[in-house]
């Protein structure tokens, strides 16, 4: 295909259907147990139908199409509907509270909303008059809207019909339009996770998708036979960069799960051959393999105890580019025949050829956990502004503090305050509706990442310490990283989220989130009665448990940054909270503000502390939790010098 001519999306989707017309399959969704198909030209004649149906009800070239739903062959086909006509794509996470869809949505100027549900459809007729712009409603899924007798929604499938009856009177007028449009049109509008405020709607051109989809594929090539199932969130740059740009740049298969719960056995089913992922992904992945060990019975926990030191073992030889002895590959072997395959067979890694993580650093323990399996699990760097991949592990040069080097027509540079510089054809065209913000994010040519990095001297592989305003020092001026020490302290399976604390301290403590299946389960194995996660959390055997768990990971770290106390907190952190970003990122200052308290009485050097907090529940209802939260004292305390944490102060 040349890229040239073929410059964006609906152009290339036009190419891929005649080349494979009914010959091939492009997306394919389970439902009611049969997987449906729909082979590309299907899915270009979906496109081209809703398309028209836009156009017969106004939708104009420039316009926004806000689209919020599960993965869905419904979300794309309105997505390069808009894109086909003109026009625009803003992705909104499913799970976001009403008035976090109304911000997006006011914000973006959408014009028109393609929505999965009842529960969408609720959300939104709950804020419309915070949505004026919206002229119409769309949804796709139409369980439970029978009695809907609102003349603003509309049924997807009566869209479809509407542009098939706009194109019977307007010949050719889909191809005209899909003509007109240029590689430099803004595709997509895709906001940010918002870990600093508000969400930023960073403006992505056909250009932008396409460089990276292309790109990636002269590093590690995949055919139009492969296969991808797409399960996280269309809204994150993630998944369009792997389910939009390089599935309409090599033409292989997007696989849609049935619903959010078989995801896993969905993953199993198909098998896929690439795989994007967060590292929570990867990490839960880790978790359950590790509970269902623990389940085991005698022999396969031998096994698992005699070939995982094989596999790891071999992975360390593998990752310093050292020969494996015989001795080891044969072991190696027989561990793969044994149990190594079985393990990635259960969670549908079995072909994976192209695994990646990015998003957030992963620890180094999980990479060596998954390459001791076989499975070639890579770190990539990048975030939104360039379409999710910039820096990327070649498969011979994975190094475990590193992520990689930039792709080809890419560069890296470290500005003199430590920042992280990247430049490409991916790099954005800036923030919608932010012109100061955007000239900051490309003041003199490059993208200014936000983080804090240094190319090693030695590979030339980008290292990435954590966010610019996230690296914190100590008061004796030690400098140390919060996120490696989170990310170290999740590798346990007891542990599901960690926050650190220490800027301007004399030391580190850290606030615990258990994993409520792990150490539930862990806790039922031993006869230990509990009723809620509260009640759990504070059990003197639990956190014993998370106080051997945070000694290990203290073991492997500088003597400065080593935690010397934490407490587990009485609920989970949560994004309806406000503490994570939908796509799971910590809002670290939001955090420290509103667990101050918790903060102060850490550093007090109190044995218990009480809290009392609110907790908002999907439907709006507010509950206040009172309860108190026991303090452990891992390592000696040094005295504090009377500075206050990081944080405002504010209740919990």
């Amino acid at each position: 295909m040349s890229a040239e001519r073929l410059d964006t999306l609906p152009k290339r989707l036009q190419a891929m259907a005649r080349k494979y017309g009914h010959s091939r399959i492009a997306l394919r969704e389970k439902e009611y147990g049969i997987w449906q198909q729909y082979t590309w030209q299907d899915y270009l004649d979906r496109v081209r139908d809703f398309c028209l149906g836009l156009v017969s009800l106004g939708f104009q070239r420039g316009e926004k199409v806000a689209i919020v739903g599960d993965n869905r062959p419904e979300w794309v086909i309105a997505e390069l509907a808009a894109q086909s006509a003109g026009g625009q794509s803003v992705g909104i996470y499913q799970d976001s509270l009403a008035k976090e869809m109304a911000y997006v949505i006011d914000h973006a100027d959408a014009t028109f909303l393609v929505v999965e549900d009842q529960e969408q459809v609720d959300k939104i007729l709950e804020v419309r008059d915070q949505i004026p712009k919206v002229r119409r409603l769309i949804y796709y899924d139409p369980k439970g809207l029978r009695t809907y007798t609102d003349p603003w929604l509309l049924y997807f499938p009566d869209v479809l019909e509407m542009g098939r009856e706009y194109g019977r009177k307007h010949p050719g007028l889909f191809e005209e339009m899909v003509a007109a449009g240029s590689g430099e049109d803004t595709a997509i509008l895709c906001y940010t996770s918002g870990t600093t405020g508000h969400p930023k709607g960073a403006m992505l051109s056909h250009r932008n998708l396409l460089a990276m989809g292309d790109t990636i594929q002269t590093v590690d090539p995949l055919t139009p036979d492969d296969d991808f199932l797409s399960f996280l969130p269309l809204a994150w740059i993630g998944e369009q960069m792997t389910a939009l740009a390089m599935h309409l740049s090599i033409g292989f298969t997007v696989n849609f799960p049935e619903e959010p719960d078989t995801v896993q056995e969905n993953l199993r089913e198909i098998g896929p051959h690439v795989m994007f992922s967060p590292p929570r992904i990867w990490e839960d992945m880790v978790t359950r393999v590790q509970v269902k060990i623990q389940d085991a019975g005698w022999l396969k926990r031998k096994l698992w105890e005699f070939f995982q030191p094989v596999g790891l073992r071999v992975a360390d030889l593998r990752f310093a580019r050292k020969p494996v002895p015989l001795k080891d590959r044969l072991l190696y072997a027989l561990g793969e025949f044994l149990m190594f395959s079985a393990i990635k067979d259960h969670l549908g890694l079995s072909r994976l050829r192209r695994a990646y993580t990015g998003g957030a650093a992963l620890g180094p323990d999980v990479f060596r956990f998954y390459h001791a399996l076989g499975v070639n699990l890579k770190q990539i760097y990048g975030q939104t502004e360039i379409v999710g991949i910039a820096v990327l592990h070649r498969d011979d040069a994975i190094r475990f503090h590193t992520v990689g080097t930039p792709l080809p027509g890419g560069e890296m540079a470290i500005s003199p305050e430590g920042e992280i510089l990247l430049r490409s054809p991916a790099v954005f065209q800036g923030y919608y509706k932010m012109p100061e913000e955007s000239a900051r994010a490309l003041a003199g040519g490059w993208l200014h990442t936000g983080d804090a990095g240094y190319i090693e001297e030695e590979s030339g592989q980008l290292v990435v310490i954590d966010r610019l305003k996230d690296v914190m020092r100590l008061s004796s001026g030690e400098i140390f990283s919060p996120n490696f020490i989170e990310n170290k302290l999740k590798f346990s399976p007891y542990i599901k989220e960690a926050v650190t604390v220490g800027d301007g301290r004399s030391y580190v403590v850290a606030m615990i989130n258990i994993d409520l299946q792990s150490v539930g389960h862990w806790a039922e194995s031993r006869a230990i009665p509990y009723t809620t996660y509260q009640d759990l959390s504070q059990k003197g055997p639990v956190l014993d448990l998370i106080a051997g768990e945070i000694a290990r990971v203290n073991a492997d770290l500088p003597e400065a940054a080593r935690i010397r106390s934490f407490v587990i907190l009485h609920k989970e952190l949560d994004a309806d909270d406000e503490e994570l970003t939908r796509t799971r990122k910590l809002r670290r200052a939001f955090v420290y503000a509103k667990y101050d308290p918790v903060i102060q009485g850490l550093y007090s050097r109190a044995k218990e502390i009480p809290v009392q907090s609110k907790v908002r529940y999907r439907d709006g209802r507010e509950a206040v939790i009172e309860t108190v939260l026991q303090v452990r004292e891992i390592l000696p305390v040094p005295e504090e010098s009377g500075q206050r944490a990081a944080g405002g102060g504010g209740a919990v």
